[in-house]
């Protein structure tokens, strides 16, 4: 690959979270760790993840729930849950919150860096997630945080105006969920944070203003739709 693979893990064990998380950048992944469930979920929110681990026994907010909050946005994120249980009942739980696999510790490194590696492949096609896109007369850059449209320069998107490009084109042609935009990008579809995202809309609109091809359009009661002609 030539990103990294970036990887949210919540695990409350301090020593074990750094161990984990020390071994998997010595991997080449880049990893952002997290102490608790809720620390998660808030993480999750503000920036795209290629690999979600979830310790499920954790303070504030155990994995299951963190799992089932994230799937509301994200069906296609892999999650793998590590516990100390090995009860059938917790698999299924797993299962039904979202997860893709399940390690019980103790478990060797090196069957974690397996596990993930294996995920990954099906997951993604050649392990590697879209992150440039062309749609009528743009490109776009998530990475890079620009959108280049024909003839003009090159627009750098702030972080929330990205995430929520990303969003939009991604559902390019669908319409995109007010309410899920609102969670996903602000965490919270409150009235303040609506208005907020309804300023946004409308600088990426002019941001967009060079293109003669793609526009974004409010879907009314519903959410936004990006549209290329």
């Amino acid at each position: 690959m030539s990103e990294k693979v970036k990887i949210l893990l919540a695990e409350d064990d301090t020593n074990l979270g750094s161990l984990l998380s020390n071994y998997l950048k010595a991997k080449n992944f880049d990893v952002t760790l997290c102490v608790d469930g809720d620390i998660a979920t808030r993480r999750f929110k503000e920036q795209l993840y290629d690999f979600i681990i979830l310790d499920v026994m954790m303070p504030v907010k155990d994995g299951f729930t963190v799992a089932k909050e994230i799937r509301q946005t994200d069906q296609e994120v892999p999650i793998l849950f590590l516990t100390a249980k090995s009860m059938k009942e917790d698999k299924l739980t797993g299962f039904e919150a979202g997860g893709d696999d399940y390690l019980t510790k103790p478990f060797a490194m090196e069957e974690l860096l397996a596990r993930i590696n294996a995920i990954l492949k099906r997951s993604y096609k050649e392990g590697k997630k879209e992150t440039t896109f062309s749609v009528g007369d743009i490109q776009y850059d998530y990475l890079q945080q620009t959108i280049l449209a024909t003839g003009a320069e090159a627009k750098k998107l702030t972080t929330k105006e990205n995430e929520l490009f990303y969003l939009l084109i991604k559902n390019a042609g669908e319409v995109l969920d007010r309410n899920e935009a609102l969670n996903h990008v602000w965490g919270d579809d409150n009235y303040f944070n609506g208005r907020s995202m309804d300023v946004y809309i409308t600088k990426l609109r002019k941001y967009l203003g060079a293109s003669k091809k793609v526009e974004i359009i409010n879907v009314h009661g519903k959410g936004f739709r990006l549209l290329a002609k």
